[in-house]
């Protein structure tokens, strides 16, 4: 968008806030739908192995660490790759990175089917993390360049759901897939699996291409007054935050709170992919041998945890706090993981208090995004969240090759849980020490900024 567009929109009055609300509101329905439903694809594919193992551990003789091993991998292509790929996205553009990430994963994905020996699976699944590196860190990018830092954390909060509602739709849908086509085509069911959920990745990786702007200025479903009005709040903000920050990785790399918070990201990050990873073999440990009602009861779990994002990160917003609800939420989920045990093999209680721990985990997780984007400037947003990413992402490797370890040794993933409990009190007493509460200024601000008594949620809104 050229300048002289940009002053004769700005000049031609002040934004009321209908307008304001109504041009967030258009930005917000037509991004985050399709962003959505691609991150929801992209869970199911990262851990639809966690049900194709209660049927191909018996075909293929894999042990519970070859497991645990395999589905870390993933995690450790996906850390090597994810800063070039995120620093990459800002050359190129998310509608490119958005098309050659989804085709190439989803391909893999697809691909895992023909799986025999262990040595294939580690190199699959260190193949698919590589090939989605990026995907992440690269949305949270690039709600960076739609939505100022005031808005964003409850758009992140909505996008964030699409990990819960993948398990929530995930599961029955693997379940089903795994029960009634058993068989057809000579094929097991965990073939079918993998081979129809890799489908949508790269169908909806061809319509991102073309239904995505990388930026506002690009796209011609925003008219000149309204990108006008996105460039002033983004500008804006850009201004709010310190400088001084040399500029790309360099400026992330510089900054010391990057390495601190990878340190946090690293505990939030291993029981919340335990729950992913595990959830359906502790639900078959209670007892459960249908693998389609362990599809349904695993929904369950995930509708908690879909609640949870909800709802901490709403309470977060509301009250414009993010330290203790992240401490608090890491809490129950430790306090969740350490009851288990006590369940046996009630399923009510087990399934239970797997739902706490999914619902708290997820509030943790989402709440914690909201940190790192207050001290980050926008020059060196990419490299910054890349770097969190891909540092404090190798507790998903370790989390899962942990858990498998655990279950070997003991025959038993509770006992795993709450090793992965203590690691994240750990990082939430760090966080606390290392991450200061707001001076009085920024509480000032947000309390200003603080929606009224009874407002009801919407995820466009400051």
């Amino acid at each position: 968008m050229h300048s002289s567009s940009i002053h004769s929109a700005t000049d031609a009055g002040e934004y009321t806030p209908v307008e304001i609300e109504r041009t967030y509101r258009k930005v917000f329905f037509r991004l985050i739908p399709l962003l959505f439903l691609c991150y929801v694809i992209s869970y199911i594919d990262r851990v639809n192995i966690s049900f194709a193992k209660l049927q191909f551990m018996h075909d293929l003789g894999f042990s519970e660490s070859t497991y645990g091993l395999g589905a870390g991998l993933f995690f450790i292509g996906y850390v090597l790759f994810e800063v070039p790929s995120n620093l990459w996205m800002q050359r190129i553009g998310a509608r490119r990175t958005l098309l050659r990430i989804m085709l190439a994963w989803g391909l893999v994905s697809s691909l895992m089917m023909f799986v025999r020996t262990p040595t294939q699976f580690y190199a699959m699944r260190f193949l698919l993390g590589v090939t989605e590196a990026g995907f992440f860190p690269g949305i949270i990018y690039y709600l960076s360049c739609w939505f100022p830092g005031a808005r964003r954390a409850r758009v992140t909060a909505f996008l964030m759901m699409a990990t819960a509602v993948a398990g929530i739709v995930g599961g029955p849908l693997s379940g089903f897939i795994m029960t009634r086509l058993a068989g057809a085509g000579g094929l097991p069911g965990w073939q079918w699996l993998f081979l129809l959920e890799g489908v949508p990745a790269v169908t909806l990786g061809i319509f991102a291409f073309f239904f995505l702007g990388d930026t506002p200025a690009d796209v011609n479903w925003l008219d000149a007054r309204e990108k006008a009005l996105i460039a002033r709040e983004l500008l804006a903000d850009e201004k709010s935050k310190q400088t001084g920050h040399l500029d790309g990785l360099r400026g992330a790399l510089a900054n010391p709170r990057v390495y601190l918070a990878a340190l946090v990201y690293f505990a939030v990050m291993m029981p919340f992919n335990a729950i992913g990873f595990w959830a359906p073999t502790i639900i078959r440990d209670l007892g459960v041998a249908s693998v389609l009602d362990v599809g349904l009861l695993s929904a369950l779990v995930f509708i908690a945890a879909a609640l949870g994002t909800y709802v901490v990160g709403a309470s977060s917003d509301r009250m414009m706090e993010r330290r203790w609800h992240v401490a608090g939420s890491a809490a129950v989920t430790a306090l969740a993981f350490a009851l288990l045990p006590a369940a046996g093999h009630s399923v009510a209680v087990g399934v239970g208090l797997l739902a706490l721990a999914a619902a708290s985990s997820y509030g943790c997780f989402v709440v914690f995004w909201t940190i790192p984007q207050t001290f980050l400037p926008r020059s060196s947003a990419a490299g910054g969240i890349a770097m969190i990413t891909s540092l404090g992402g190798t507790g998903g490797f370790v989390s899962p090759a942990f858990v498998g370890w655990v279950k070997t040794q003991t025959g038993s993933v509770q006992y795993g849980l709450i090793g992965l409990a203590v690691v994240l009190l750990a990082g939430v007493v760090l966080l606390l020490l290392v991450f200061p509460s707001p001076g009085r200024n920024s509480v000032a601000v947000a309390s200003a900024t603080r929606p009224p008594r009874g407002h009801r949620f919407d995820p466009t809104q400051r």
